[in-house]
């Protein structure tokens, strides 16, 4: 309540200004899975807790929900990062580095994504070498693929309004070819971790935290090129990067491919051609001439009419991701972890879905999913999370949430719980709680009908008078879970 206060009083934009005012919270995520290491091995489940802290405790509330969207789009797999003797401390080093770039520029943005340890880990491009004669070896394709089709440009050329360009025939025109990956490969070799000298990984942790090193003895030689641009043989690893990555970062579908999904991942599935030109246009400039401010776009992707005001219709909206559900309801009733250790855990299992637990660089789901027997697509509409909605999903996710917001999360050692002690003075008025969580989980989003059956449901909870404690509680604990099980609360308008 003092947050929604505080925005009605100073307006949004102002609210967005002192969010991206805030700095960094310490420590970072890298940074503190090293103190729960304690000296031992780091453990898994530390990665799960390191991300969860952030999302549910850390003050840079408008920062962690965009480095979430930033880890969906610039996609890392905690589990599948090879060669890595710590992929835990190498997945944090990973978030922290999405922190330290989501307010600059998509230049600057990508180029710290492309040097990590963690992508050079997970799409192969640290330890990716020239040509071998002898062996008949081939620098690995991996990265310089992905790249261009899931991190900036995207597999056919685009309108400023994300429409397909088509050529003469009528057909959409490819952005890149499989001749011109081979030759962009060959232009990201030489990398790999930047570890002290002499050291091995395990005796120097902090390699994560550092950008990789080029290795010149292994960098390809003579011309290269990317998307048909050459990168003269004179240039150095390094500097044959920072080329390449110019060339992708000034390419005209940066606008369309990005702010789409900027806008998929925080406001709604299906933006109208007219909320993404207006979009591109700022991430082409932010007024002052700097393309790709992040800053600018995010500010953009929040304030326009079409995020403030949405039209009705099946097209509006978006299906929230169940990792947003999940840190909204914590946050809302102030989660904190009995140790401070933040044992919650991966919860693929329980919600569908978990911080950088993605299945692969395609992500949890696609961009241009449409889902098949239904509303959505009869009308051809975009709405990604619904691919991981299925009948188990919804099911896990009712059953988990329902003992989660009575019991909160237990470990052995620790107890991960929200606190409703301030909770209690509203739960004897079944309306008044209904409404209050209405506002909190919802936006006042529930319709008559719904609010109806869920006051009526919590209505019917005895409090009993010599006990009252005991059935206030059920009371919240019921209006939370019949509100967040809620289509009206599922889908964010």
């Amino acid at each position: 309540m003092e947050d929604i206060g505080i925005v009605s009083t100073i307006g949004y934009a102002k609210w967005l200004d002192q969010q991206f005012a805030r700095p960094l919270s310490k420590p970072s995520a890298w940074a503190w899975i090293q103190t729960q290491a304690q000296g031992g091995p780091v453990s898994g489940g530390q990665i799960d807790a390191a991300v969860w802290r952030r999302l549910i405790s850390g003050p840079d509330q408008l920062r962690q929900r965009v480095v979430l969207a930033l880890s969906e789009i610039l996609v890392i797999s905690a589990g599948q990062l090879d060669g890595v003797s710590d992929p835990t401390s190498m997945a944090g080093a990973f978030w922290d580095t999405l922190e330290q770039h989501a307010f600059g520029t998509f230049r600057q943005l990508l180029e710290a994504v492309t040097l990590s340890g963690a992508m050079g880990a997970f799409l192969n491009m640290r330890g990716s070498k020239k040509v071998n004669p002898r062996s008949g070896g081939q620098p690995d394709e991996n990265y310089a693929r992905e790249v261009v089709q899931l991190f900036c440009i995207g597999l056919v050329e685009l309108n400023p309004d994300g429409s397909s360009v088509l050529d003469r025939n009528g057909q959409e025109i490819y952005t890149y070819t499989q001749e011109q990956v081979t030759a962009f490969a060959a232009a990201l070799t030489g990398w790999d971790f930047n570890l002290a000298a002499g050291k091995k990984q395990q005796d120097d942790p902090a390699f994560a935290t550092r950008p990789m090193i080029n290795n010149p003895s292994q960098f390809s030689t003579g011309d290269k090129s990317v998307l048909g641009t050459v990168i003269p043989a004179a240039l150095d690893g390094p500097a044959a990067l920072a080329m390449a990555l110019d060339v992708l970062c000034n390419h005209p579908n940066n606008g369309p491919f990005i702010g789409r999904q900027l806008i998929q991942r925080l406001v709604c599935s299906n933006p109208s051609p007219a909320y993404i030109s207006r979009i591109s246009a700022v991430f082409n400039n932010n007024g002052k001439g700097v393309r790709g401010d992040m800053r600018a776009v995010v500010t953009a992707v929040l304030l326009d009419p079409e995020a403030r005001l949405p039209a009705a219709g099946p097209a509006s909206g978006k299906l929230r991701e169940p990792i947003v559900r999940f840190a909204q309801w914590a946050r809302t009733f102030g989660m904190t972890s009995s140790d401070g250790t933040w044992q919650i855990g991966n919860l693929t299992g329980s919600l569908g879905q978990s911080p950088l637990r993605a299945p692969s660089v395609f992500n949890f789901f696609e961009p241009d999913y449409v889902p098949s027997n239904s509303t959505l697509g009869d009308n051809d509409v975009t709405a990604p999370e619904f691919q991981i909605c299925t009948e188990s999903t919804v099911v896990v996710y009712l059953n988990y949430m329902q003992s989660v917001i009575a019991s909160g999360l237990k470990s052995s050692t620790s107890v991960c719980a929200p606190d409703y002690s301030g909770e209690l003075a509203y739960a004897n008025d079944a309306a008044g709680l209904v409404a209050r969580y209405n506002l909190l989980l919802a936006g006042g989003g529930l319709g008559a009908d719904t609010l109806s059956m869920i006051t009526s449901a919590v209505n019917n909870i005895s409090v009993s008078a010599a006990t009252p404690e005991a059935g206030l509680k059920n009371r919240i604990w019921a209006a939370i879970f019949l509100i967040m099980a809620a289509p009206d609360y599922l889908i964010q308008r």
